[in-house]
Formats: structure tokens, C-alpha cells, sequence
């Protein structure tokens, strides 16, 4: 092979390897949910996108990939005064996004730093109106408020905040032991009050039951005087339907002199046609009650004699 031909082959491949190096640098690959910025000469020349793009190797330089993604930013506590001179600690995190890798690159220096420091103001001037007690119990409005604050400050940042969020609320330890021993009272006062209604509403119960027995036995008495009470009426019904002669009449006045004999009185009043037996049974009742009247003496034993 003559001199001139291995020369040619050597400038081709040396051509050739020059171009597939250029080419190799030319081309920039961009992730997915990812930005690249490309600088000629330091200054800004343009954001490549994801995907495949060409840049001139020779006076072209990127910078590192920015991520598109929304990201999180877990801040150490801040401490903060209340209105009412109250030290606490707060933390709290951030959900941001860059969505301008321009302004995220040159608008200002380290972003993250200042990410931190706006967050921490901004928290330190709402907190600083507010009582410890509209603290603990507005989280919500604090997280709103904050993220309007945060989001229009770093709107010229290129960064994008989702929400803010309070994780946690740290009193100091004197503030925390006043506040335990208050829930506690709370729920001893809840239990104190749901004791008394249950025992209010046992006695009403019993009270109920009680009344309802009452009523009930007083209407079985009455159903049972009446029933005796017809009864009654019915017998002397069918007695006077029946016309009794004088023989069944004196037979129950004896029957009513033996009921008045038992009893105590001394003095009997009958009706005149049975006085033959009144008189016969006043006898017999001042008789039983002398002897009921009359103490009995104990008999004495005799001494023997000697």
C-alpha cells in the first residue's frame, strides 16, 4: 500500500473519531420531570427540555439538571413568641416546586437557604398576633396563611409552594403541665355531668316504675271492691226477689248477735223483735268481759310446816 493511501486512512479516521467525540457532546439527554440550562459564554442561552437536544460542544455548557419535581422541605423548629409572651417551638414543612429553572438558576442564591428563612418569618409575624390558645386550636388558618405568604415571595424564585403545613406545636414544659392538668379536669367534669344524668334518668325510671305499680294495684283494688261490691248487690237482689219470711230474718239476726259477741263492746242495742236474745247475749258479753277484765292472782305455795 503506498505511503500517501495509509496517510489518507489515518486523517479519516482521525476526522472520524473527531466527529463521533463532537457529536457525542453535542448531544444532551434530559430526563423526564427534569431541566438543563445551557449557557454560551456564561450567559443564558436556553432551557432544554426532556429529551434528546443538541448543543454546539465548543461553546455551549450546561449547567447541573434542575428537578421539575415537588418536593419537600422539612425545616428545623422555629422558635416564636405569642401575643401574649408565650416562647414555643413550631415545625413545620414546605411542598414546593421549581416551575421556572430560569429564575430558579439566577434569581437568587442558594434557594433552599432562603426557602428556609421566608418560611421562618413568615411564621414568626403570624404567631406574633395570635394568643397560645388560637394557636393550638387554628392550624388550619396558619397553614393557609402562610402558603399565600411563602408562595407570593418566591413567585420571582421560579418556585411554586403547594402548601404549607404546622406538624407540630411545642409549648414550654410549665405550659404543657397546665394544660394536662386542665384537660383532666375537663374530663373529670364531662364524666362528673354523664354520672348525674345516668343517675337522674335511673331515678326517673324508678320513679315511673313506682308510679305505674301504684296505679296499677289501685285499679286491681277498685276492680276488686266492685266486683265484691256487685256481688253483694246481687245476693240482696235475689234475697228481696226471694221474700224472705220471719223465720230467715230471726235466723240471721242470731247470726249477727254471734258476730257482735265477739267483739268487745259492753253494750248491745238490738231491734225489738229479737230482745228474748239480746238480753240472753248482753249477758253473755258483760260476763266475758269481766273475766277478761279481772287480773288473775298468782297462787302462793304453802309453807309446810314443821
Amino acid at each position: 500500500m503506498e505511503a500517501g493511501a495509509i496517510v489518507g486512512i489515518i486523517v479519516g479516521s482521525i476526522v472520524l473519531l473527531v466527529v463521533i467525540i463532537i457529536a457525542l457532546r453535542a448531544a444532551v439527554t434530559v430526563r423526564q420531570e427534569t431541566a438543563v440550562i445551557i449557557e454560551r459564554f456564561g450567559k443564558y442561552r436556553k432551557t432544554f427540555p426532556t429529551g434528546l437536544n443538541w448543543r454546539n460542544p465548543l461553546f455551549d455548557r450546561r449547567r447541573m439538571p434542575v428537578s421539575l419535581k415537588e418536593q419537600v422541605a422539612d425545616f428545623k423548629p422555629s422558635d416564636v413568641i405569642t401575643k401574649d409572651n408565650v416562647r414555643i417551638k413550631i415545625d413545620d414543612v414546605v411542598f414546593w416546586q421549581v416551575v421556572d429553572p430560569k429564575l430558579f438558576t439566577y434569581a437568587i442564591e442558594q434557594p433552599l437557604l432562603a426557602l428556609e428563612n421566608i418560611t421562618a418569618t413568615t411564621l414568626r409575624n403570624i404567631i406574633g398576633e395570635m394568643e397560645l390558645d388560637d394557636i393550638l386550636t387554628s392550624r388550619e388558618y396558619i397553614n393557609d396563611k402562610m402558603h399565600k405568604s411563602i408562595d407570593a415571595a418566591t413567585d420571582t424564585w421560579g418556585i411554586k409552594i403547594h402548601r404549607v403545613e404546622v406538624r407540630n406545636i411545642i409549648p414550654p414544659p410549665v405550659i404543657q403541665d397546665s394544660m394536662e392538668k386542665q384537660m383532666r379536669a375537663e374530663r373529670e367534669r364531662r364524666q362528673a355531668i354523664l354520672q348525674a344524668e345516668g343517675e337522674k334518668r335511673a331515678n326517673i325510671l324508678v320513679a315511673e316504675g313506682e308510679k305505674q305499680s301504684a296505679i296499677l294495684r289501685a285499679e286491681a283494688t277498685k276492680i276488686a271492691l266492685l266486683t265484691e261490691a256487685e256481688g253483694q248487690a246481687e245476693a240482696i237482689r235475689r234475697i228481696i226477689d226471694a221474700k224472705p219470711d220471719a223465720a230467715y230474718l230471726t235466723l240471721q239476726g242470731f247470726d249477727a248477735m254471734k258476730a257482735l259477741a265477739e267483739g268487745r263492746a259492753t253494750t248491745i242495742i238490738v231491734p225489738s223483735e229479737l230482745q228474748n236474745v239480746a238480753t240472753l247475749f248482753t249477758t253473755m258479753q258483760h260476763t266475758i268481759n269481766a273475766n277478761v277484765a279481772q287480773p288473775v292472782r298468782p297462787t302462793t305455795p304453802s309453807t309446810p310446816k314443821k
